[in-house]
């Protein structure tokens, strides 16, 4: 598992407005944290193919289809990122390029106000 690879997640229970149930997402820990055994937690990034996620502004990075194996047009939802416990992640569907991982740092950055 690392940085940048996108999984299947059960993301139940949760409760809210947070995203919830099977879905895919993004891996944005340190690849040591990633790789070591006994690290069980993976910091997250959910994705949403929902209309209404797609308009929430620079926090939400567009994933056209077929990017890291997503089946349809989806966005990263950055103002949403998690931890989970890595039995949570399923199923490995792809890698995103350079360019979107990149993307995704930027709307995380605006998402807790860094610079």
């Amino acid at each position: 598992m690392k940085r940048g690879e996108v999984y299947l997640a059960d993301l139940t229970p949760r409760s809210g407005s947070e995203q919830q149930g099977r879905r895919p997402v993004i891996v944005l820990s340190h690849d040591a944290f990633n790789q070591a055994s006994t690290w069980r937690s993976i910091i997250v990034i959910p994705v949403s193919s929902s209309p209404r996620q797609a308009v929430r502004g620079p926090t939400v990075i567009p994933l056209p289809k077929g990017t890291a194996g997503l089946a349809q047009d989806s966005v990263a939802v950055c103002h949403q990122i998690t931890t989970l416990d890595r039995s949570k992640l399923t199923q490995r569907l792809g890698e995103l390029p350079q360019n979107l991982l990149s993307a995704i740092e930027v709307g995380l950055k605006a998402a807790v106000d860094m610079r």
